[in-house]
This record gives C-alpha cells, sequence and structure tokens, in this order.
C-alpha cells in the first residue's frame, strides 16, 4: 500500500509506529546503537510513508514491519483518514478577490497570518517597506502575480515550501533577490510570479516554514534528545548490572 502512496503525508502516530520497529530491532540485535540512533533521526525527520518506509526495508517482518496506511479520503477539514493532510487543500480560493494593494510613503505596510492574497497584488514602497507573508495565506488563484515598485525602500516576501516562485523584475541601483526563482512547485501548489522595479531599492524573496511546522521540528529534535539519552542510561545501566 505504501508503494502506491509514497508522497502521501505521514503523521505522528505513524513515526512513532517506525520509532517502535527501531527500537524492536535495537533489542533484537538487528541494528547496533550508531545505526538505531541515525535511523530515529531520519524517522522524526520523515514526512511522507515513503521515507518512514525506507528507513525499515531491510527489517524482516520478525522485527516488524511498518503497517501500511489505510487509503485516505479526503474531509471538508482538509484531513484524511489516515491522520495525514493535504498541504493545499482548500488554500486556493478562487471564488475570493483578495487582498490587491500595499502602500508604503515613509513607512510600512504587512500582511501575514490568515488572509488572502489577490491573483494581482502591487506593492509601493517609497522611502518605506513592506512585508507580505504567504506562509498562511490563501490564494486567489493557482497563480498571483506581485507587482512590486520601489523606490529607495523595499519589500520583503516570504513564501511555504513548495509553492513555485517566478522572479521577473527589474533593479536600477537596486535589485531583485532570484535565489528562490526557478524552485518546482508542489503538486496542487499556487505559483507566485514577482515583477516591477527597484529604483535605489530591493525586492526579496526567501522561503521559510510556517510557524506550526517550525515548532513541529523544534519539538521532534527535542523528543530525538530525550530518546537518545534514555537509550544511553538504559545501556549503563546494563552494564552496571553485567
Amino acid at each position: 500500500m505504501t508503494e502506491k502512496l509514497p508522497q502521501l503525508r505521514a503523521s505522528d502516530s505513524d513515526r512513532e509506529r517506525v520509532a517502535e520497529i527501531l527500537r524492536d530491532a535495537l533489542a533484537e540485535g538487528r541494528l547496533v546503537m550508531e545505526e538505531f540512533e541515525e535511523r530515529l533521526e531520519s524517522t522524526y525527520a520523515a514526512r511522507t510513508y515513503g521515507e518512514l518506509e525506507r528507513i525499515t526495508a531491510d527489517l524482516p517482518a520478525a522485527a516488524g514491519a511498518a503497517p501500511a496506511p489505510a487509503p485516505p479520503s479526503l474531509r471538508k477539514d482538509g484531513g484524511t483518514d489516515s491522520g495525514a493532510v493535504t498541504s493545499w487543500f482548500g488554500r486556493i480560493v478562487s471564488g475570493e478577490a483578495g487582498s490587491s494593494t500595499g502602500i508604503g510613503v515613509l513607512g510600512g505596510f504587512q500582511r501575514k497570518g490568515r488572509w488572502t492574497i489577490g491573483r494581482r497584488f502591487t506593492a509601493i514602497c517609497c522611502m518605506g517597506g513592506g512585508e507580505l507573508d504567504l506562509r498562511e495565506a490563501n490564494f486567489a488563484g493557482p497563480e498571483v502575480v506581485i507587482n512590486c515598485w520601489t523606490i529607495m525602500g523595499g519589500v520583503g516576501i516570504v513564501v511555504p515550501p513548495g509553492v513555485e516562485v517566478d522572479v521577473r523584475g527589474f533593479g536600477i541601483m537596486g535589485g531583485f533577490d532570484s535565489r528562490e526563482d526557478g524552485v518546482p512547485g508542489e503538486p496542487g501548489a499556487p505559483r507566485v510570479i514577482v515583477k516591477g522595479l527597484a529604483l535605489m531599492g530591493g525586492v526579496g524573496v526567501e522561503r521559510k516554514l510556517p510557524e506550526a511546522e517550525r515548532l513541529r521540528l523544534k519539538e521532534e529534535k527535542r523528543r530525538l534528545k530525550d530518546e537518545k539519552r534514555r537509550l544511553k542510561d538504559e545501556r549503563r545501566d546494563r552494564r552496571e548490572l553485567d
């Protein structure tokens, strides 16, 4: 079943099941401690069923094969019966007009959190700045165009992983940051086109994880650290008993 759904997002419970398989394999002598620690770290960093399946691919059924996920059925809230979440479900809302303008003249503007960006957004900054954070935003269409016009000012655009970015702006004594230009997007994800002119100013595009995802990864790293500490304590206790 996992071969048919390799890109389906794994849930925390899926990762915990694989971690338990690795603990059993360690206890049975199928993995040495170094292998166990490396695979456990990969387990908590895995995002899809395909990644989890590769971690236990060489462990026999006796050590506990990874259970196949049930085929997901999408719910109205974007979740699935398997616990995974369709990342872009409901994020593209073609029926909404969305926000279309941001002006920062001797000041600034900011759009962040839950908001909807229109198919065309115009950012004008003169001796000021603007921030467009799209990590939690909805999109008024599968493709949005952001026109940036800056004079001695700047615009910062933050996009989440999976969004394709196409930078086409022109700079005069300024510039457009194109480091995220051309990175392939995920299936179903929107496309963001950044255009305009930067005169003695700049337009920057950077890719960041959503805050909830960043905190989740931080928590998983903490759990991994605690797990390693617990295993070291158990090994020390066993040596003392021997």
